[in-house]
């Protein structure tokens, strides 16, 4: 059961993350409120998603505790960062962080593998009034591959070009607002369908389209580094979209 439980903690981090973390929680962080929001969020989603286990509030609350403290951390290196005046690498720093926390959450079932055994939505009775509940896993595993591919990926790319100065013209009065955004999720979306329909031929069709797409506009463009810095936003959301897609459809194939 260490895969169900890694499944159902890796679901748990990032809809604590990047779906129920508030931009109140996300100003406050530095202070003992924000950060005691957050890890109380964390811990209620994760002993939710292993079904409430009775002996797991404990061992799920050190969990969410060890989450503030990587988050205390990476903040601390951000603040440390601006007192010196260096580069911040928030890529860098997101990297690290989402790796910490993933870390966290492997180790956590490998040490107790039986926490989803031992929950609620393991018990062999429900499985008998309710079938469905037994691909509650695969479930999990593809809403967690759907939030790491929209939305983590959107932050991801966004602190990757944190560290690029864009260009005069990067953001104009003309473009809707949110615009990029939107497009930015819409396309990882479809990545994320064209890979678990085992259809990744279409990817190629989508870079395509986009290309078609943008070429107008950076055909009009005289600032080379309006068109690389495009060129480099779209071809970091794609791989990144592209790496999340792989490993979801891997863990939905090693489940049971």
């Amino acid at each position: 059961m260490t895969l169900e439980t890694a499944v159902a903690l890796a679901f748990a981090h990032l809809l604590a993350d990047f779906v129920l973390q508030t931009d109140w929680i996300m100003a406050n962080k530095r202070r003992f409120a924000g950060i005691a929001a957050h890890i109380a969020i964390v811990a209620g989603a994760s002993w939710l998603a292993l079904g409430l286990p009775p002996s797991g509030l404990l061992p799920i609350l050190g969990l969410a505790l060890v989450h503030g403290g990587i988050d205390a951390g990476k903040l601390a290196w951000a603040d440390r960062a601006a007192r010196l005046g260096t580069p911040k690498r928030a890529f860098a720093a997101f990297t690290i962080d989402q790796a910490a926390h993933f870390l966290t959450v492997w180790l956590f079932a490998t040490l107790w593998p039986g926490a989803w055994a031992a929950g609620l939505w393991a018990a062999p009775g429900l499985a008998a009034e309710l079938p469905g509940i037994a691909r509650l896993p695969e479930a999990m595993a593809l809403a967690a591959g759907l939030i790491a591919t929209v939305w983590a990926g959107g932050y991801a790319v966004q602190e990757l070009m944190a560290g690029l100065k864009p260009p005069p013209n990067a953001e104009t009065d003309s473009s809707l607002p949110q615009g990029g955004q939107l497009i930015g999720r819409l396309e990882r979306l479809m990545i994320l369908m064209l890979i678990l329909a085992r259809q990744p031929d279409g990817i190629g069709l989508l870079i395509a389209a986009k290309s078609i797409l943008r070429f107008n506009e950076l055909a009009r463009d005289a600032d080379r580094r309006a068109s690389e810095y495009v060129i480099i936003g779209t071809l970091a959301s794609f791989a990144w979209a592209i790496g999340t897609s792989w490993a979801t459809a891997t863990i939905l194939a090693a489940l049971p």
